[in-house]
């Protein structure tokens, strides 16, 4: 709040709209979004920052900076914030076609930009760790640790192994990151940009929109989406891990995941 005062915008309240791994608030009366993380989270929320600029002037669908103050990363008090342009939230549900649409303009204007990104299994690598780690996942048993690790390794190998063409993405398009608005879908949470085959961005988007892909390779995109549920279902085996209903989603993942493994075997 005292952040966007400094820039002589009225800020008399702060209400939550997501409170997870970051903070995201809506700043009232002068509606500016900011997302607040610990000081850890300080370079990815600066590429996500850098990101936001460069796909802006390709006219890609993503959420803009509030341009009523300078765009850059703030740091107070051991957490960093980005301010982001509030989008008032439309009621109707985003279609298949539309939904396929964004992500198909988003992919297309990512590949005019050259970032330095990390690649798709270098996060992979990340829910690996998670895994090996007892201290940071104790209510994994040796069964649950083993089937995650597995998939983790096999699956990321297979994909990677197939040779298909890569770009960057980004990395984490679900619905919960897709802003309906007047304007159109627009993408939200660019810290999870990353680069690697289009089917792994894909597999993250409902079934219905990746039938809008009629050209994209039918196993990779299976692959992927057996990959994303075993990264997603160990995230929520996090002991920090502060999403809502985390340890339900948690166990349903590992369910999901163990028919997946067994339907491959067949």
């Amino acid at each position: 709040m005292s952040i966007a005062s400094a820039f002589d915008l009225k800020v008399d309240d702060a209400v939550v709209l997501n409170d997870s791994n970051r903070l995201t608030l809506r700043l009232l009366p002068c509606d500016v979004v900011a997302r607040v993380a610990p000081m850890a989270y300080r370079a990815s929320a600066a590429f996500e920052v850098e990101l936001a600029q460069r796909l802006s002037e390709t006219e890609s669908p993503v959420a803009a900076l509030e341009p009523r103050v300078e765009p850059r990363l703030y740091e107070r008090d051991g957490f960093v914030i980005n301010m982001w342009t509030y989008y008032e939230p439309v009621s109707s549900e985003v279609f298949p076609a539309e939904y396929a649409g964004a992500l198909q303009r988003l992919h297309a204007g990512m590949r005019l930009i050259d970032v330095i990104a990390p690649h798709f299994t270098d996060r992979v690598a990340d829910a690996q760790s998670l895994v090996a780690d007892r201290d940071r996942t104790p209510e994994l048993d040796d069964g649950n640790r083993q089937l995650l690790g597995d998939a983790l390794r096999s699956l990321s190998r297979r994909i990677q192994d197939g040779g298909f063409p890569e770009q960057l993405l980004h990395g984490e398009p679900h619905p919960g990151n897709v802003l309906n608005t007047r304007e159109g879908p627009l993408f939200v949470d660019l810290e999870t940009c990353c680069r690697g085959p289009i089917e792994f961005d894909i597999a993250h988007a409902p079934v219905e929109v990746s039938e809008q892909y009629p050209d994209t390779d039918r196993e990779v995109l299976r692959l992927s989406r057996a990959l994303m549920r075993a990264m997603v279902t160990t995230w929520r085996w996090d002991r920090d891990d502060q999403h809502p209903d985390g340890r339900r989603l948690g166990l349903e993942g590992l369910g999901e995941l163990r028919a997946a493994v067994e339907d491959d075997a067949r």
